[in-house]
């Protein structure tokens, strides 16, 4: 489905592999400027390079989302040198998991940092220009994990369940200049992070999936373009899951 897109610039965090880098290609596909973002060089650099083989027009840059300031430099440096960001989709973030009593501060800190608090540094820094052009598409990327827990991951949910409250509020703030922010909360995607389960483990994921598969990075995807599509105008504050029909 070709979706309306008019002359877009986008940031994706956390491009460089996965569902990232998913979201990067498909938006990429619909003729939007993306500008791929994580931590590592190497990685968002093969991400924008496969978007320009493809025939797209993409850009990399290498920041730690979790240091703000970093965060702050590079949306100061993206502003002078490519303008204006349209589309901020949020997805960079990391797991540290644990039970609770065993979580180092650190541990802690370093999920919350990467998966909730950059989103506010990216979202305060990018939404700006936003709302002064009248015309905006935030797209958190949260978890299933936020909405229903999970132990041994006392952080990540906390973080995840974070970007949901932050997504709502943002929807209530940046509404009036015609600026949306819906989040995803997606279930068990075929990912670096999934791959690394143990046989036994996956086998009792699957049974509470009644789809019966992961989903794969591009199930993502597609839903996250449309939602930063002119199509998506009158979708705000929403939180989908994407979860083969986990939590319903």
């Amino acid at each position: 489905m070709k979706l309306t897109f008019e002359n877009r610039t986008a940031l994706v965090t956390g491009a460089g592999r996965g569902i990232g880098r998913a979201i990067a290609a498909d938006l990429a596909a619909q003729g939007v400027r993306v500008i791929c973002v994580s931590k590592s060089a190497g990685s968002c650099g093969s991400a924008a390079e496969a978007i320009r083989s493809a025939g797209g027009a993409a850009e990399s840059l290498a920041v730690d989302v979790a240091d703000g300031a970093a965060v702050a430099a590079a949306c100061e440096k993206i502003q002078a040198e490519i303008g204006h960001v349209d589309i901020l989709v949020n997805n960079a973030g990391i797991t540290r998991d644990g039970l609770l009593f065993r979580m180092s501060s650190e541990d802690w800190e370093s999920v919350l940092a990467t998966n909730l608090t950059a989103c506010f540094h990216w979202i305060k820094h990018l939404g700006r220009p936003m709302t002064q052009k009248r015309w905006g598409r935030i797209v958190n990327i949260s978890s299933v994990i936020g909405l229903r827990g999970n132990a041994g991951q006392a952080n990540y949910a906390a973080a995840k369940a974070g970007m949901i409250g932050l997504t709502k509020s943002v929807a209530r703030e940046f509404a009036a200049r015609k600026i949306t922010c819906n989040a995803l909360a997606p279930g068990f995607i075929e990912t670096d992070m999934t791959a690394a389960l143990a046989e036994t483990a996956a086998d009792a994921i699957l049974a509470n999936i009644p789809l019966k598969r992961y989903g794969t990075p591009a199930d993502v995807a597609g839903l996250v373009t449309y939602l930063c599509s002119e199509e998506a105008n009158y979708i705000t504050g929403q939180v989908f899951t994407v979860d083969g029909g986990m939590v319903m």
